[in-house]
């Protein structure tokens, strides 16, 4: 069994990670931790899990973390896990950092983004990006993972093959994508209040959404060379789920060649337990992949263009459903434990 914690419990991606190693049969839920005013039972704060786990959620202490888990989950707002990080790691604990904190190796980028200087530069470059399409062997020996974002994590995987074996031309990339608004986090803002999100829609933070330079980061390494986005998020007026419609030219020299796009994206992905590639006529839909791991996509082919349609759940394949996914590899479980 692995002792694991979970700091940031209480949060939508900290939840998510207890319903999940609940029913993982290899884990032993050893830690609960957030910003919490005094200790108090987590069947308290989520009263559905009175019976199932009453261990006692409190104040997060490195001296506990480190002597109760084998790895921690660390759910915690973005600028907030560099605090931990080095301590974990100095007592050689594992850690799969949900947050932003180590996804970008760029410190300036990071700078911009997130309005802090990087405190733990000795660490960024060896965290683990936790993407396991594509980069399930190195996950496998990580000692930290930095879990991908929602939104790059459903636009990464549905412009892999076609960036990696150059099927488009990388500059001409547009991405329209809608999330719900579990993917801004459990936290009051007016923004996010019923009254303001019902019957409405918007785009928001057009041009400086902070995952655009980890879109753009992992997009440059598979077609090995530096490539830039438009990228388009709006708040959709629903709980969880990620839609993307990207749009791409082809290539000059391919274009009006025959090709099978679907048969490509079915070759690339053939291993992936968690990736359905869907006919040319199907598009993926929320309601068919909220509640799961899985990322569906699909593709249409024109003469000039091609489109790629897919979808996830946010807090899942959008966070701690591929979090579970990264600790699987880690510890060489099968991949899909705990998330079928």
């Amino acid at each position: 069994m692995i002792n694991v914690g979970i700091v940031g419990v209480t949060g939508f991606a900290g939840e998510e990670l207890l319903d999940i190693l609940l029913r993982h049969p290899e884990v032993r839920i050893s830690y609960l931790s957030a910003k919490i005013d005094k200790p108090t039972p987590i069947s308290q704060i989520f009263p559905r899990l009175k019976g199932k786990i009453d261990l006692v959620c409190k104040k997060p202490e490195i001296k506990e973390i480190v002597n109760q888990c084998d790895l921690v989950f660390l759910a915690l707002p973005h600028t907030v896990s560099m605090e931990f990080v080095p301590a974990l790691l100095r007592a050689k604990k594992r850690v799969i950092d949900l947050s932003a904190d180590y996804r970008l190796k760029d410190t300036k980028v990071y700078a911009q983004f997130y309005k802090v200087n990087h405190k733990d530069k000795l660490h960024l470059n060896e965290a683990v990006y936790g993407l396991p399409e594509i980069y399930r062997h190195r996950i496998k020996q990580a000692r930290l993972i930095a879990n991908p974002g929602c939104y790059p994590t459903v636009i990464i995987l549905s412009l892999a093959p076609l960036v990696a074996l150059e099927v488009i031309d990388p500059a001409s990339i547009i991405i329209d994508a809608k999330s719900g608004v579990s993917g801004a986090g459990r936290r009051l803002a007016e923004s996010f209040l019923f009254t303001e999100i019902n019957e409405d829609f918007k785009a928001y933070k057009v041009g400086v959404h902070q995952h655009t330079p980890e879109i753009e980061q992992e997009l440059s390494r598979l077609g090995g060379k530096k490539i830039k986005v438009t990228f388009v998020p709006h708040l959709l007026p629903l709980t969880r789920g990620i839609l993307a419609t990207i749009y791409a030219r082809k290539d000059k020299k391919l274009k009006n060649k025959s090709q099978n796009l679907i048969n490509l994206y079915r070759r690339f992905y053939k291993k992936e337990p968690f990736i359905r590639i869907r006919q040319e006529d199907i598009s993926p839909r929320l309601r068919d992949v909220v509640g799961t791991n899985f990322c569906d996509i699909s593709i249409k082919d024109n003469p000039d263009t091609v489109i790629v349609i897919a979808t996830i759940d946010n807090l899942l394949k959008g966070a701690s459903g591929q979090a579970v996914q990264n600790f699987n590899i880690m510890y060489g479980f099968r991949e899909d434990t705990a998330l079928v």
